[in-house]
């Protein structure tokens, strides 16, 4: 079992790094309306990527709508190099605070082509309804939904390879995107598949073996890129690095919860949507959650309620790892100048492939 490692005094990053960094963090800001809504008009000059039938960096991509009504939608990326492999399916939740992003902004088509890519899977990449047009759980229903759609055997061979093995499917999510996958998980544990078998999660955090495996699940694995997670509490890492992380300032996270929570609920930041592992949790112990490998960084703001996360998961007796960057922020995935993010992969490559030989 790891623990977490020891964080150094300061960041120490490239300085085009923090230029980007610093872009973004002004960026985030402008579209933050004092009156809870979402400058949308600005998000326009975001950068897009469009599907691209023909190879990019060795992945070609398309997508797919689910449910024209709701603008459900998500983008598959195929790995062309691995055509006649028997390859597992990736579910992905982008994040941003549940607020901003889509399948086709151009940082997350490039991380998810990365996954693809380095990864050996197929990615499906959801584009979920945003906050604050769309409150919880609107977002946690079209994660679910996207499952559903992928249980339907028509659905799956019109629109995914031939050589995705559904059988084999991970969830995953960054940020936002890792909260949302968890409880999709917790959701997907609860409904009666056809097809598809759920057995590990990745959330990028440390692990509590397990002596056996279920036979049904809906997801195999759990992939938690620094977990979106909170509470009425002020904790440690928050106040330590709250004003002098480069991402992430507690006026944000709390911006972010207020746009995202239900209209009149009673629990504020304690909703166990929120703080999963709070006085509101949800009772995991008997579920049968899949593995999971929890991602935290050391100048992360969110790391203390992620290892929180992290230990909720072992005490509640389920499978889970915790890897740890003492060097990064939160996001850091998403930047590939970065070597810590090519490690990532390899982390997640060495969860998927422990996952899939105890199956």
């Amino acid at each position: 079992m790891e623990s977490a490692a020891k964080t150094p005094k300061s960041l120490t990053l490239p300085w085009t790094t923090r230029i980007t960094l610093w872009l973004l963090d002004i960026g985030l800001n402008l579209i933050m309306r004092k009156d809870g809504t979402v400058n949308r008009g600005l998000l326009k000059l975001v950068p897009l990527t469009p599907p691209s039938s023909e190879p990019i960096n060795g992945v070609k991509t398309y997508d797919v709508v689910v449910d024209p009504t709701r603008k459900l939608w998500f983008r598959v990326f195929v790995p062309t190099q691995y055509t006649v492999e028997d390859l597992p399916v990736m579910v992905f939740c982008h994040g941003s605070g549940y607020i901003v992003a889509s399948a086709d902004t151009q940082l997350y088509d490039d991380f998810c082509r990365k996954f693809a890519r380095e990864l050996h899977v197929i990615v499906v990449s959801v584009d979920y309804r945003l906050a604050p047009e769309h409150r919880h759980p609107a977002q946690h229903e079209d994660g679910l939904d996207v499952l559903k759609f992928l249980d339907v055997e028509e659905n799956r061979s019109k629109w995914l390879p031939g050589n995705a093995n559904i059988t084999k499917c991970f969830i995953a999510g960054d940020s936002a995107g890792g909260n949302m996958a968890h409880h999709v998980a917790v959701r997907a544990s609860q409904f009666n598949f056809q097809q598809l078998q759920v057995q590990y999660i990745l959330t990028l955090f440390e692990t509590s073996p397990r002596s056996s495996v279920a036979e049904e699940r809906m997801v195999v694995g759990l992939v938690s890129i620094q977990p979106f997670f909170g509470g009425e509490e002020r904790i440690g890492s928050e106040i330590r690095l709250n004003g002098t992380a480069p991402v992430l300032t507690l006026k944000q996270t709390d911006w972010f919860w207020n746009a995202f929570l239900p209209l009149g609920e009673p629990y504020n930041r304690d909703h166990p949507v929120v703080n999963v592992s709070g006085r509101y949790a949800v009772d995991i112990s008997k579920m049968d959650l899949p593995p999971t490998i929890v991602v935290v960084a050391g100048f992360d703001i969110l790391r203390d309620w992620q290892i929180r996360y992290y230990e909720w998961l072992k005490k509640s007796g389920k499978e889970v790892y915790l890897v740890d960057y003492p060097n990064m922020f939160h996001g850091f995935n998403l930047l590939p100048e970065l070597p810590e993010s090519d490690q990532l992969i390899l982390e997640v490559k060495d969860f998927i492939h422990n996952v899939l030989n105890k199956i």
